[in-house]
């Protein structure tokens, strides 16, 4: 009876808190879903509520907050040094590349250099060339006649004239020549070749005072009157080199042939552009220069310490 009585008063006893948690106690089942991370840390954080007095503690948003930081940085510099180890193993490949590269690019280069020199050395030539053909680079000073002596021609001028003088083959018969002039063009050359002139001239020309004569069979002379003859012509043809204007000089002994107001004019012309050529003022800006220093004369009340001659 005794031991029937021991063993019901141990099966009636409760059973102990340890007992009762680990029966309460669920294992921890949730499983990381990548596209909600979120939903998994809910799981986590209702099994640890229910596993612990975590949620009691006063600084608990304080406290998830540092852990949730604390990985955050190991993180961040795991993935920092995964980067550095992968850039320092790229730049080493690269080196390797440049190193086996240096050769080529170094002949390349080398190569560039000779093509860029040649290349210079051709059009300092051309240049040279240009500058003996012109005399100068921008206008180029007349000839004697006041005009140009070109490859295939040669002109002068006077104030009413162009003289054009062209070389042919000696013999050559008034019959092959072709000379077309009018007002604004001229063309001349040698029948079933290419002209020799064929461009629009500088300037207008009177052409029923304009002709050619055949010189000694070997050159063509062509006369061709200005329209307005109180002008220098810069170019025979327009595209061609051109003379510096103020350097052309009229023959002094055509001068008593003139009529006294163009020579006149044609003094006054040659008076301001040797004027010019001194960078002195022309005989225009010389009659202003008076005239305005007669007015001050004759107002001193007024001030003209800012006039201007225009």
């Amino acid at each position: 009876m005794a031991i029937i009585s021991d063993f019901e008063e141990q099966d009636s006893k409760p059973p102990s808190s340890s007992t009762a948690a680990a029966a309460a106690s669920k294992p921890f089942k949730a499983v990381l879903d990548p596209a909600n991370p979120l939903g998994f840390l809910q799981a986590v954080f209702e099994f640890v509520g229910r596993e612990s007095d975590l949620f009691k503690s006063d600084s608990l948003i304080n406290d998830v907050n540092a852990v949730v930081r604390m990985v955050k940085d190991k993180l961040l510099t795991e993935e920092r040094k995964r980067k550095v180890e992968a850039e320092a193993s790229n730049s080493k490949a690269a080196g390797k590349k440049v190193k086996e590269d240096v050769p080529v690019v170094a002949a390349t280069a080398a190569a560039k250099k000779e093509e860029v020199k040649e290349a210079k050395g051709k059009e300092v030539m051309k240049e040279a060339k240009e500058e003996d053909k012109n005399g100068s680079q921008g206008p180029a000073a007349p000839n004697n006649n006041n005009g140009l002596d070109l490859e295939n021609y040669s002109w002068g001028q006077s104030l009413q004239e162009v003289n054009v003088n062209i070389p042919v083959p000696a013999g050559t018969k008034s019959r092959f020549i072709v000379c077309d002039i009018s007002r604004n063009r001229l063309k001349v050359g040698l029948k079933g070749q290419p002209p020799i002139i064929d461009g629009e001239l500088y300037r207008p020309v009177k052409v029923d005072d304009c002709f050619w004569s055949l010189e000694d069979q070997k050159s063509i002379s062509v006369l061709l009157t200005k329209k307005d003859q109180m002008e220098w012509w810069k170019c025979c043809v327009k595209g061609e080199p051109e003379i510096d204007t103020q350097k052309a000089e009229p023959e002094n002994s055509k001068l008593s042939d003139l009529d006294p107001e163009t020579r006149s004019t044609v003094e006054k012309m040659m008076f301001d552009q040797r004027q010019k050529s001194m960078g002195l003022p022309t005989s225009d800006e010389t009659q202003k220069q008076e005239i305005l220093k007669k007015f001050m004369a004759e107002h001193p009340e007024m001030d003209f310490s800012k006039a201007k001659i225009s």
